[in-house]
């Protein structure tokens, strides 16, 4: 197995728009493909961390609506899983008119499944004579389950466990960092090529930011008001700001994941490579180092989870921003990794995710600030000690630390509210109806 590929595979792709609504998105076009008429009506279970990443968060091409349930019934609408999560990109007037129709008229529900404690996502939809199912769990893309009339058209029985049950992460999880670091000299001419493009992406994306009028906007009228130095902090901040405020606006544009997040990509594969850029580090030598963020981004995950209760920004696109930017300047050096992966740590553990939602510029903002100030100290030999709150004695150590206090101590708890999740497309209709936004928590929006 060349590890390093199936992370690039499974974890870093194109997505045009959230990846949780996205992903329900292509579920359930998934299901719509099988039936061989039009979609008219759905029912969307979702994992709690899915349900709250897509409550808030703007759904291209939506006409500005918020949440998984719009971007389910469009996807319903397309039935074209072929374009993954890119599909809502194909959306037409037409498309968005019988998406937007079937929420209107009460055909397209939502439930969370509130003991669901991993990726996992479950749409059944109906046509007039057939009806089909696609459940994906463990990744964004991984279809476990596809039915049509009931029968089995597709069936993973090796994901009985899902994400536990994906063989390259179960592999990345039984490996050191030096292990991993040693995947960078796997890099051969394609995947070179691949990195590369998603600077290219996430670059362009960034571009769009300043429109929204969110963090990146805040963040030069600072730097104008004197506030903030024109200084290489200021310049990555900016930039990354200015891609996740476009991202979470629900701006027409792709944006290369890590980790299987556009947030954490934009984090990931912006943040050492601009300050590569900046620090006239050799081009070969970046894009080794955004392989390197990747990797690390997805084996953070293996400690603390696919989609958890921390800010993954803050902590797995953060610690593999800070260990590339080390990468960079001093090779796969573990004891200023450990360093650099212990000051991550111990500065931005606990941040918690609150869902997919403009606010996510914020917490990005923190993530690149804590990457290069952590970089940059361990580069000159400053690392919290072990006896530093949540630091280890070594590199695994910390990330177990992380992953018990996340797994352990912020588990998903069925709410007594629980009842709230269900039946919600009455709010969805007045939305879709009228192209405005809900502004109660929980609502989908």
């Amino acid at each position: 197995m060349n590890l390093l590929k199936e992370v690039l595979a499974h974890e870093v792709y194109p997505a045009f728009g959230c990846t949780e609504p996205i992903s329900c998105a292509y579920a359930a076009a998934t299901a719509a493909a099988q039936l061989g008429e039009p979609a008219e009506s759905l029912l969307l279970k979702v994992d709690p961390g899915t349900y709250k990443n897509g409550a808030a968060v703007t759904v291209p091409h939506s006409s500005g609506v918020k949440g998984n349930l719009i971007a389910a019934a469009l996807g319903a609408a397309l039935a074209r899983p072929d374009a993954k999560l890119e599909l809502l990109q194909h959306v037409t007037d037409e498309i968005r008119n019988r998406a937007r129709a079937m929420c209107d008229a009460g055909r397209c529900q939502i439930e969370c499944l509130a003991d669901q404690s991993t990726f996992h996502i479950d749409v059944a939809v109906s046509g007039a004579r057939h009806r089909a199912r696609c459940v994906v769990a463990g990744g964004h893309t991984n279809v476990v389950l596809v039915e049509r009339d009931g029968q089995a058209v597709l069936r993973d029985d090796s994901a009985s466990s899902p994400g536990e049950g994906l063989a390259y992460r179960l592999v990345l999880s039984h490996k050191s960092m030096a292990e991993v670091l040693a995947l960078a000299g796997t890099l051969d001419a394609d995947d070179r090529e691949f990195l590369q493009h998603g600077v290219e992406m996430n670059l362009a994306i960034s571009e769009w930011g300043f429109e929204v009028g969110g963090m990146a906007r805040q963040l030069h009228q600072m730097h104008r008001d004197g506030f903030l130095a024109d200084d290489m902090f200021y310049r990555v901040k900016l930039r990354v700001a200015s891609a996740v405020d476009a991202r979470m606006a629900g701006m027409g544009r792709p944006v290369m994941t890590s980790g299987g997040a556009g947030n954490q990509g934009i984090v990931a594969i912006l943040t050492p490579y601009l300050v590569g850029r900046e620090m006239d580090v050799d081009l070969e030598r970046i894009i080794e180092s955004l392989a390197i963020a990747h990797v690390v981004n997805a084996y953070v995950k293996c400690f603390v989870g696919e989609i958890s209760a921390i800010c993954g920004c803050a902590m797995s696109a953060g610690i593999g921003s800070a260990t590339a930017i080390v990468y960079q300047q001093k090779g796969p050096d573990l004891e200023r990794i450990a360093m650099v992966v212990g000051n991550v740590v111990g500065d931005l553990c606990g941040l918690i995710c609150d869902g997919a939602k403009p606010g996510c510029a914020m917490k990005a903002v923190t993530a690149v600030d804590s990457a290069l100030r952590s970089a940059l100290m361990a580069l000159k030999g400053y690392g919290l000690s072990f006896d530093d709150g949540m630091t280890g004695h070594t590199i695994e150590d910390s990330l177990r630390n992380l992953g018990r206090m996340t797994r352990e101590g912020m588990p998903p708890r069925r709410s007594d509210h629980a009842p709230h999740f269900t039946g919600q497309n009455r709010r969805m209709q007045g939305i879709a109806a009228q192209g405005r936004q809900a502004t109660t928590k929980g609502d989908i929006r």
